[in-house]
């Protein structure tokens, strides 16, 4: 798929983190991508926001599927160099936006209706981002949904026992090995005004 939509996202990360509230980059594979998306498509308007989001992976497969506008929020500047370098390369014109900096300082957009993670970082970081989008859907009510692939605990704790958010959707991948964390979890926060 890379081939197909000119551009190079796979590999793995070298090296450390900067800080142990950042977890390391992995892709999500196009045929656990392609997975998700015929079992959830993005209907409708608004922009999905990969946290954590590498060289694009996420985002150009999205816009491929569906035309959908996104962001990409990535801390690492090598992996954001990359994906700004997907972005000349990709056929098309995009409404594609590449971030440097920390999830927790991106400024959530009324636009902004599916936010994806694939553990990008801790549980506090985790807990702050949502409370944005929170803050964001009070001030600017819509609906918007929390995808999860390869859900922690902590995240899905969080999510079930101190938001609004409801689970909509457990999308089980076929994968030889017996891990239950391996799977798309969907949570939707109803629109309320």
């Amino acid at each position: 798929m890379d081939r197909q939509l000119n551009i190079h996202t796979g590999g793995e990360q070298m090296g450390f983190n900067a800080s142990m509230h950042e977890h390391r980059f992995e892709v999500t594979p196009y045929a656990w991508l392609d997975r998700l998306f015929k079992a959830h498509p993005l209907k409708g308007n608004g922009r999905l926001v990969d946290f954590g989001s590498g060289k694009g992976r996420l985002n150009f497969f999205a816009h491929h599927l569906f035309g959908t506008a996104s962001a990409g929020v990535e801390v690492d500047p090598s992996l954001h160099e990359a994906a700004l370098r997907n972005l000349q390369r990709f056929k098309g014109k995009p409404d594609i936006e590449f971030i440097n900096g920390y999830a927790q300082d991106y400024e959530i957009h009324p636009d902004d209706r599916w936010f994806y993670f694939f553990n990008p970082f801790s549980d506090p970081v985790f807990m702050t981002v949502v409370d944005k989008i929170l803050a964001s859907v009070a001030d600017h009510p819509r609906e918007v949904e929390v995808i999860l692939f390869y859900p922690a605990i902590e995240y899905t704790d969080f999510l079930d026992r101190r938001t609004a958010f409801e689970l909509i959707s457990d999308i089980a991948l076929p994968v030889g090995a017996d891990d239950p964390r391996e799977r798309f979890l969907v949570y939707r926060l109803p629109r309320w005004d």
